[in-house]
């Protein structure tokens, strides 16, 4: 009797032990969460049900997710008093697709927004996807969908920046700042970074960084002029927030454009010169995609796939990724970057 309850006891820890490893998980998967309160958010590890995918979705086993600032900001991209799964991009292997799917098949390599990316599996929606190039490791490939689709955003689609152009980058260390500066230097144009770090300032000039202001102030302006001629900047990324904002204007050229990215510093409101704004007509737009709908995304992934690609796959562009974090050490990955400490992408490894 003793005997069969010993070797029941061994069964039933086996057992357990598959069903932790996620290759044996059944219809049971990992997943990180966050429940946001009035100023803060808490990160919970939760056992969740894997997703089915409907007719034009997919069913992705997560490889890598990239980790993105915009989502523990409370009133950003989340809302206080709601609860979420975390992550909006990573890349993996199709485990399953739907019946519509026509693109992708069991076994692909595949990268994109996908809401929910930081958990074991996840759901693709097709028309969102895009094949990881062969060049690209799996943490390169998660860290590259959201802060270099924005970029591209920022810079052709909605900036119009030309070869021999000027962009100024405030916050240039951060994901979205890299991934701008090098879609700028692949076009051809030439790039004025802020950053309240000397190091990473120097070794931004590796990536092509023309001229690196050591600042978190709004104290740029003569210098940004001094290095443009007095013209001014064709386009601003403005990665920071409203306490640069005014600053970022003053910087503009001649129909100028300035991108709003960011706002890590919290600051949301900020003065608008409307005299500079009329008489050098100037273009302030936003690059959130809160409240774009499915066929808007999936207009931005094709023109990505058409225009970005192909310098993914050619080697001319690569993310710059700072650091690697195991799938349990979400919170540590998150301390770095609220920290301000990564250059480039942090990636999570599922």
């Amino acid at each position: 009797m003793k005997r069969r309850k010993r070797m029941l006891a061994e069964i039933l820890e086996d057992n357990a032990g598959l069903d932790r490893n996620p290759e044996f998980r059944g219809t049971w998967m990992r997943a990180w969460w966050m429940n946001v309160g009035d100023t803060d958010a808490r990160l919970e590890l939760r056992e969740t049900p894997v997703p089915q995918p409907g007719p034009r979705q997919m069913l992705v086993r997560v490889r890598a997710a990239g980790l993105n600032r915009g989502e523990f900001i409370v009133g950003g991209l989340v809302k206080a008093g709601s609860s979420k799964a975390m992550g909006i991009e990573g890349a993996g292997e199709v485990v399953q697709v739907g019946s519509e799917v026509t693109r992708f098949r069991a076994g692909d390599r595949v990268m994109g927004r996908f809401p929910g990316a930081l958990a074991e599996q996840v759901l693709a929606d097709e028309a969102q996807a895009m094949a990881v190039p062969a060049n690209l490791s799996w943490e390169e490939a998660g860290g590259l969908p959201t802060t270099y689709m924005v970029a591209h955003d920022m810079l052709l689609l909605q900036g119009g920046l030309q070869a021999g152009g000027w962009l100024l980058v405030t916050g240039v260390s951060a994901g979205v700042g890299v991934a701008a500066l090098q879609i700028a230097k692949a076009i051809g144009a030439r790039v004025i970074g802020t950053s309240g770090s000397r190091e990473k300032l120097e070794k931004l000039r590796a990536q092509g960084l023309d001229v690196g202001l050591c600042t978190r102030r709004p104290d740029f302006h003569a210098q940004v002029m001094d290095a443009t001629g007095g013209a001014g900047v064709n386009l601003v990324v403005n990665n920071v927030g409203g306490s640069v904002f005014a600053e970022c204007v003053r910087c503009l050229a001649f129909e100028g454009r300035l991108a709003t990215v960011g706002y890590v510093d919290k600051v949301l409101q900020a003065e608008i010169d409307l005299q500079a704004l009329h008489a050098k007509r100037l273009v302030l737009f936003g690059v959130s995609q809160k409240m774009t709908s499915p066929a808007q995304k999936a207009e931005g992934t094709q023109r990505f796939v058409q225009d970005m690609l192909p310098l993914v796959a050619s080697g001319k562009l690569r993310p710059l990724i700072d650091r690697r974090f195991s799938f349990d050490d979400v919170p540590a990955a998150r301390a770095r970057m609220e920290a301000d400490a990564h250059l480039g992408k942090i990636v999570i490894a599922v």
